[in-house]
């Protein structure tokens, strides 16, 4: 949960948005200009992901003849009210069906969340896992407009932002409150005067028109679609405006649509709240000893404690930067995305309590896309970008002061982050599109909606309100009883089992099936 953004996926973020008056000129049946439907994509062995994607090497094979990765750039108007004018490039990299092809549906393309997350690198790093769904499908995903590869929004350079993002974001007096408005207000004045020619044309709605491109320049006449935690609201905002071009589709990890960015912001509080309390249980529930506290609440107290005293004084982190009280909530919240990053909690944390705060520096760095040689992608602009493009409301320090309380209650450790984080948006260079995005998809076929009861980002409730807002025949629920961010990649049988039906099979869920 990084400050002062929110993975949306999670408010840590949210909301894609239309307003009626956004419908005029854009009804479900346009069709871009015909030059870009028609294009051919020039596929070709990946480069090594750039900085903006987050460095690192050109992806592996994955098994078989056709294993090998390609990359390729699709134009796409940079405004879609003006199709006919500037284009941008998007990234775009897939590998091709492992079946024989006469057993192939088309292809499925993914997103994985963010806003902010590099499809052309996250793919490839979790490829394997998608291995019995390329059986059928080739594999697709993208950087989406304004992120790694795809006319990416840029704000401060590494220093600011290693400076930015150790701020408090917690202020417990004027000064405090002067110094992280004047931070957050120099982050919006430097993604403005780098970013001007972009920042109005990265709402979801724009994302989601892209995706439709895709899917005719990609030869499918309907999306096959895995939509992962803000990949499911661009989902649901593709099913809203293209009902009739919804093909088999999956959303994970689900972002609740009928909520407003406050609403989002306290719902996610509660969530991480839930994931803290599930992880301190299962601590004190070891055979050995839990090493950070001899009780549920007592590993509570300590980590509230921790972080009291990190707000006083920081710590040595990973040379030479210092440990904040900001850092280590964002590295706590991070190792809450999934139960495989508890043991590293545990170690990170007791390595603080000895003042050593390296582990959770690292882990708060995985939020916030830094590299071990001090680069950042560029998740943070991004992620900013496409919230604060999506969302309407505005606040100010005197809404924050008043919501405070509740989202106190909602979470001791995370509330007062997740309420500060709300004036992210507010000297935002452009306006907001509105409360919450529209996905109503009445006539859409089918859409698999799984909700996981113990996930951080997007709270479990938010599948019902997903599959509910889809429309009647449109939303199919399923339950998965676990813990972390999403159900499929827990590897849970019953969820693969069902996702793997539908994809492949057309078979849907029975709703409000449970798993396991």
């Amino acid at each position: 949960m990084p400050r002062p953004f929110r993975l949306r996926a999670a408010a840590l973020s949210a909301c894609a948005l239309l307003l009626p008056a956004l419908l005029a000129g854009c009804a479900e049946g346009d069709e871009p200009a015909q030059d870009l439907t028609r294009q051919k994509l020039d596929w070709k062995a990946c480069p090594a992901p750039d900085e903006a994607q987050g460095g690192g090497a050109s992806p592996s094979p994955l098994p078989g003849a056709r294993g090998r990765w390609e990359c390729a750039a699709m134009k796409a108007p940079l405004d879609w009210d003006d199709p006919d004018g500037d284009t941008i490039g998007l990234a775009l990299i897939r590998v091709r069906s492992s079946g024989p092809e006469g057993e192939r549906i088309g292809s499925l393309i993914f997103n994985f969340g963010g806003p902010g997350g590099s499809g052309v690198t996250t793919l490839p790093a979790f490829g394997k896992d998608y291995a019995t769904l390329r059986t059928r499908y080739d594999l697709v995903s993208f950087d989406p407009r304004g992120v790694g590869r795809s006319a990416p929004v840029t704000c401060e350079d590494d220093q600011e932002l290693d400076q930015f993002l150790q701020q408090d974001g917690t202020p417990d007096d004027n000064v405090e409150r002067i110094e992280l408005l004047d931070a957050t207000k120099e982050f919006n004045a430097a993604c403005e005067d780098n970013s001007r020619h972009v920042l109005p044309h990265v709402r979801t709605t724009d994302a989601a028109r892209d995706l439709d491109l895709m899917r005719q320049v990609l030869g499918d006449d309907k999306l096959y679609y895995f939509g992962i935690s803000y990949g499911t609201e661009l989902g649901g905002v593709y099913a809203h405006l293209f009902p009739d071009r919804v093909g088999r589709a999956v959303f994970d990890a689900v972002v609740d649509p009928a909520l407003d960015y406050e609403q989002a912001s306290l719902g996610q509080a509660r969530g991480f709240q839930r994931a803290l309390d599930n992880y301190a249980e299962d601590c004190v529930s070891q055979v050995e000893e839990c090493p950070v506290g001899d009780s549920v609440e007592d590993v509570k107290n300590r980590i509230a404690e921790l972080l009291r005293d990190l707000d006083r004084q920081s710590i040595p982190g990973v040379f030479p930067r210092q440990l904040t009280e900001t850092m280590a909530t964002s590295g706590i919240a991070q190792a809450l995305y999934s139960k495989d990053f508890w043991p590293f909690l545990t170690d990170g944390l007791e390595q603080a309590y000895d003042g050593d705060g390296t582990i959770l520096m690292v882990l708060a760095d995985s939020m916030n896309g830094r590299s071990e040689n001090g680069e950042y992608s560029n998740l943070v602009p991004a992620n900013v970008a496409i919230n604060c493009a999506d969302a309407k409301p505005r606040y100010t320090p005197a809404d924050v002061e008043r919501l405070l309380p509740e989202f106190r209650e909602a979470s001791p450790l995370f509330g007062d982050f997740m309420a500060w984080g709300m004036i992210t948006c507010t000297d935002w260079a452009v306006p907001g599109a509105a409360d919450h995005p529209d996905v109503s998809a009445p006539g859409a076929d089918p859409i698999l909606v799984i909700g996981n009861t113990g996930d951080p980002a997007t709270p479990y409730e938010g599948a019902r309100s997903m599959a509910k807002a889809l429309g009647e025949g449109v939303g199919v629920e399923l339950t998965y009883n676990g813990q972390g961010h999403g159900a499929y990649n827990s590897e849970d049988r019953c969820v693969r089992k069902a996702v793997h039906g539908y994809l492949l099979d057309g078979k849907v869920p029975e709703a409000g099936a449970v798993c396991p």
